[in-house]
């Protein structure tokens, strides 16, 4: 048998063959087909460009060689070490970066997450990868500045770059020097503890190219950390060209009127997705500079933060209201997905956006996902007004406490709904699903932690269902 298919292969022209294992997505299965045949195997090894490993190497080093002399056309790698401990054997270290440098010329994608033992050392191996694009590097906790400056000097064609957790990474001339390449496309810090948002600055004439920018600050952190005033002071001073940037992400940002951050929300006139998270600082003229600059917005996602304590901001207005939502009505005609948070602690009356604020935005907007968490104004009178909402296909309503039975049973008159999420809703019980039982008008229902919510009651509410209850977040 295996002779016969020995034949029958070997008769195939090669670009057939490479055909048929190119639509072998799996890696086991792509594993299994190359051990059917010497040509297949050969083939396979060439045709191969993406690997990934992590706690199954043993040795490291010398596996990871096996490995990467096997396949010499691979592209992309990622090793992970997530989950390891030291009777899995000793991780790969700086000499498997080493070897990775060495064995494969093409490599131009490469993410390390929680490799431990690899040093700044590494990083200057890696600095000989001509070909490297794109660097993700997630809880290596040796990484320090110097190793990343060497690597960015080296590495000149780098257009991703990922930082996470990087907790050594204590000066940032890196930055500096990525901003003289302008190459830069997509930069994501987050948790990295030494790097706040007055570095940001540094990266000067690759703002410009930037299209993804993800800044996270360590929230247990921030309030330890000296903020620091006069490298904030000098985004006043200089123009930031951001005019390219498609998708902005901040998390636990401190945001000063007129300086830092809040010069780029004005300044993105290509931008489609932005997600602001616990950022202390943003004002109504934010919002609105950045409504009226970005109207191909297609996504926006608001938390708001409780804390408004820090000094550095007491004699600002920090709550946003209804003129940010309506803004966004005016000016963001493209908007498909609207996210509201309020953070845990917020009561009724501190609520910054209206029920009507709120209305505005779903009746002048093609909204098709509508995702409000803690937000107490939304009660059933805007579940009501949901029935006019031509486009709305994705509703998810978490710790939404106003919203009872009588609001729930309009869903059944939403015109175009299909999937609903329910989390940690009171006011809603087992009646609230009359209306939707036997329909099956929803592709999916998914109702997590509501405490008067059955999973025998939603029984036939959707062609499918999913149901989770742990109430220990009410005690």
């Amino acid at each position: 048998m295996i002779s016969g298919l020995q034949i029958a292969m070997d008769e195939l022209p090669e670009n057939l063959v490479w055909e048929i294992l190119g639509r072998i997505r799996k890696t086991g299965d792509r594993n299994s087909v190359s051990l059917a045949c010497k040509r297949l195997y050969e083939l396979d090894n060439e045709q191969r460009i993406s690997l990934r490993v992590g706690c199954g190497l043993d040795p490291a080093n010398e596996a990871l060689a096996s490995l990467c002399n096997r396949f010499p056309n691979l592209t992309r790698v990622e090793i992970t070490y997530s989950g390891w401990m030291s009777k899995l054997g000793k991780q790969m270290d700086d000499q498997g970066l080493s070897i990775l440098s060495g064995y494969c010329p093409l490599l131009s994608d490469l993410t390390l997450s929680y490799c431990t033992f690899i040093t700044d050392l590494g990083l200057r191996y890696l600095a000989s990868c001509s070909k490297l694009s794109a660097l993700k590097l997630n809880f290596t906790p040796r990484i320090t500045g110097c190793g990343i400056l060497s690597l960015v000097v080296g590495c000149r064609s780098l257009t991703i770059l990922h930082l996470i957790r990087c907790l050594n990474v204590n000066s940032v001339e890196w930055l500096e020097y990525l901003g003289k390449l302008e190459t830069l496309e997509d930069l994501s810090i987050k948790n990295c503890r030494a790097i706040g948002e007055g570095d940001l600055i540094k990266l000067g004439p690759s703002w410009r190219k930037l299209k993804r920018l993800q800044f996270e600050v360590d929230a247990n952190y921030r309030y330890m950390k000296v903020y620091d005033r006069l490298a904030v002071d000098r985004w006043q001073r200089q123009w930031i060209p951001c005019e390219n940037m498609q998708e902005l992400s901040l998390v636990n940002c401190i945001i000063s009127p007129g300086r830092g951050l809040a010069c780029v929300l004005g300044k993105c006139r290509n931008l489609e997705k932005i997600h602001l998270d616990m950022c202390v600082g943003v004002r109504d003229s934010d919002i609105v500079s950045l409504a009226q600059k970005s109207s191909n917005l297609r996504s926006i996602s608001l938390r708001v933060p409780s804390d408004f304590s820090l000094p550095l901001l007491m004699n600002n207005p920090l709550r946003l209201t209804d003129e940010s939502l309506k803004a966004i009505a005016q000016n963001c005609l493209m908007l498909e997905t609207l996210r509201i948070s309020f953070s845990d602690g917020e009561f009724p009356s501190f609520s910054s956006f209206t029920l009507n604020g709120i209305l505005s935005v779903i009746q002048n907007c093609p909204v098709r996902e509508l995702a409000l968490d803690h937000v107490y104004s939304f009660t059933d009178v805007g579940m009501e007004a949901l029935c006019m909402a031509q486009h709305l296909e994705t509703l998810e309503l978490m710790r939404c406490q106003e919203i009872s039975d009588e609001g729930l049973q309009l869903v059944s008159q939403f015109p175009s709904l299909h999937v609903l999420r329910l989390s940690k809703c009171l006011g809603i019980t087992n009646g609230g699903f009359r209306t939707l039982i036997g329909s099956y008008k929803l592709d999916l229902l998914a109702v997590e932690d509501c405490p008067q919510i059955s999973e025998r009651a939603i029984c036939g509410a959707a062609r499918s269902i999913s149901f989770r209850q742990d109430l220990t977040w009410m005690y």
